[in-house]
């Protein structure tokens, strides 16, 4: 899994994000904020938002089955020179959902031009076991057995 992780520029990625990121806080704090409500906190992190993106985005292009297995058995040990506050894998996990706005808006500002061609992902969606599809009438009338090339 290291050689696929090590083709990714992870410096490029950071620089990218951490740009956003610096971008976006300076719009924020131009927008009048909405009085917070009593009991709401977000607890301080040694690790910024632009890490914690930096390592997601790493994760898509990673190769790995599941996010727990990228972070114990890569992140931890091989990247903490370029990261060097990395918290638990449970604080990073809570760290997520505090990135995950900010993560769609940086994602959206990197799409290409749109020229009317879209890919759609056209994964076969099992309905029921085959030896049970004769009696299957949820979908009848608008699907059909086989594919299209």
């Amino acid at each position: 899994m290291s050689t696929i992780v090590s083709r990714l520029d992870i410096t490029q990625i950071f620089c990218d994000v951490d740009d956003f990121c610096k971008q976006w806080e300076s719009l924020w704090q131009q927008v009048p904020q909405l009085p917070s409500t009593k009991g709401e906190r977000r607890s301080k992190s040694r690790m910024d938002l632009s890490e914690v993106m930096t390592i997601v985005i790493a994760f898509h292009g990673s190769g790995y089955k599941t996010f727990k297995e990228f972070y114990t058995l890569h992140v931890l040990p091989g990247w903490r020179g370029a990261f060097p506050n990395l918290v638990s894998y449970t604080r990073f996990i809570e760290l997520m959902a505090w990135c995950l706005m900010l993560l769609c808006c940086f994602l959206h500002t990197r799409t290409g031009e749109i020229t009317g061609i879209s890919l759609i992902d056209s994964t076969p969606i099992s309905v029921c076991h085959n030896c049970r599809a004769h009696a299957h009438k949820v979908f009848k009338g608008l699907v059909k057995w086989g594919f299209i090339a």
